[in-house]
């Protein structure tokens, strides 16, 4: 089933801002600003979609991060600002910084 245009674009922006792939350092991070910004049934259909695409080690590092931000893990200010400058450094406009 094709993804909705919003997410397509997420996934390209995850992609233009990690064109490397995503580091296990940055899971917990990009899943709280993702959430910050979408739905938790978009978050798990972005996380489905990284799923398919790396080897089992990460996909399993990819539902610990959602698993630790749904419970009771928060990323630093620091990784936050980290992840928001890398996603925002692809084009993605939900990773302006953020003022209170």
């Amino acid at each position: 089933m094709a993804l909705p245009p919003v997410l397509s674009s997420v996934i390209a922006w995850l992609r233009a801002g990690y064109p490397e792939g995503v580091p296990d350092v940055d899971y917990v991070p990009l899943f709280a600003l993702l959430g910050s910004q979408l739905s938790n049934d978009d978050v798990n259909v972005i996380a489905a979609e990284l799923e398919n695409e790396v080897n089992p080690q990460t996909a399993e590092a990819i539902r610990n991060a959602i698993k630790a931000v749904t419970t009771s893990q928060h990323p630093s200010d620091a990784d936050i600002a980290r992840v928001r400058a890398r996603l925002a450094g692809g084009g993605w406009p939900l990773a302006k910084p953020h003022h209170v």
